[in-house]
């Protein structure tokens, strides 16, 4: 059994503080999840296809590398979806990501939400900005989420950026975990859906 974690990091530089957290948080994944012969972890530089995002909004459909991220998102057994905070919110970039993708892309998809930021004056940024935007999309967001300020990167104290990623990491794997085994289940039951009874199908 293979899970696919996709990664989507939004940071403007290179490197960029936001794409070690989204590193860490992927390793934290890979680990919990097992043998990686067993885990792919794909990450998409939104970076590299501003331009490509920017096309899509005014043609209305992706291509190229582009078209290849949003299969990648939409076919992946959960997402680690990584922005920097500016103004108190998500990037625009990260925001025009989400944007083209169809309606029900997300949808029940465990996604575990992390941020960067040069303070932690913005750490609340994630419950106010970020949670409802993932919860209008209909996904399955994790409890912990991850927020990483500039003095956080090498801390070892108590409560500590390691300690966060891997508690958020173990969330992301159980979820990812029992949404594999629930819908296999589901495919293996023999309940016919209450829609098809109503509509007179068995």
């Amino acid at each position: 059994m293979t899970y696919t974690i996709a990664v989507v990091t939004a940071g403007l530089s290179r490197p960029s503080s936001t794409r070690m957290l989204a590193d860490q948080l992927a390793a934290a994944t890979e680990r919990v999840l097992g043998d990686p012969d067993t885990v792919r972890v794909e990450v998409v530089e939104l970076r590299d296809l501003a331009h490509q995002l920017v096309d899509n909004l005014l043609s209305g459909f992706p291509s190229g590398a582009l078209a290849d991220a949003v299969r990648l998102v939409g076919d992946a057994d959960a997402l680690i979806a990584v922005t920097p905070i500016f103004n108190a919110s998500y990037s625009g970039l990260f925001k025009t990501f989400l944007d083209v993708l169809d309606e029900g892309t997300l949808e029940n998809t465990p996604v575990l939400l992390a941020a960067s930021a040069g303070s932690a004056r913005h750490s609340l940024a994630i419950d106010f900005a970020l949670r409802p935007l993932f919860a209008y999309l209909r996904a399955d967001v994790m409890p912990t989420a991850v927020f990483a300020a500039s003095e956080d990167f090498g801390s070892t104290a108590a409560g500590s950026l390691s300690a966060r990623v891997d508690r958020a990491a173990r969330e992301l794997a159980e979820a990812v975990r029992g949404s594999r085994r629930a819908a296999h289940e589901g495919a293996d039951d023999g309940v016919t859906p209450f829609e098809q009874l109503l509509a007179g199908v068995s």
